[in-house]
């Protein structure tokens, strides 16, 4: 079976996170797409909802489809890094191979990540091409792991997090979200 690993802050999840992993699974790129909540550990983010609200969340838009699922496993009191999290995932599905879904914004900087020789070299990199970044100057930075390289394109919507939880705070709504999500999200007076 081909897992997707696909991080994100997910604060909170929207259409365009459920889109990608639709997608792959609708493309027969995976088998199957676990969303793994960053701790609120990480210290690139800030203005993150409490671990528990983001991961009931990404629950709410996984529950309804065998293929996708939610891990708690960077839910914890220190900053968990991503070769951490795709050696647990090898780990505990190991006849399975385990796909790491990213952004070209993030591969553009991966070689700088803790342990990025480990990831490139053992784990295929699903990476959501993104119509403003330059991919051949990415690839050909990164050309000793192009094997295990592999470019999505597909057609992104520029939805923004940042701008969801303004429209949130604005006006209690956002067109962005999946009708669970922003109902949990006014249950629960998140970002207001």
């Amino acid at each position: 079976m081909r897992i997707g690993v696909f991080g994100g802050s997910f604060n909170p999840p929207h259409k365009m996170h459920e889109d990608i992993a639709h997608s792959l699974k609708k493309s027969d790129l995976l088998d199957k797409i676990i969303f793994v909540p960053t701790g609120s550990e990480y210290k690139y983010k800030n203005n993150l909802l409490p671990d528990q609200n983001r991961y009931d969340m990404v629950k709410l838009i996984t529950d309804a489809y065998d293929y996708l699922d939610v891990s708690d496993y960077e839910l914890k009191s220190e900053v968990v890094y991503t070769c951490e999290t795709l050696a647990y995932f090898k780990d505990k599905y190991p006849k399975d191979e385990i796909y790491f879904i990213c952004g070209l914004d993030n591969l553009s900087y991966i070689d700088s990540w803790k342990n990025a020789e480990y990831i490139l070299n053992n784990f295929k990199i699903l990476v959501i091409k993104r119509d403003t970044d330059d991919l051949e100057k990415v690839m050909k930075r990164l050309d000793a792991y192009k094997s295990n390289i592999l470019v999505v394109d597909m057609k992104e919507n520029p939805i923004s997090s940042t701008a969801i939880r303004k429209d949130i705070t604005d006006s209690n709504n956002s067109v962005y979200l999946n009708e669970n999500v922003l109902k949990y999200i006014k249950d629960n007076d998140l970002y207001r």
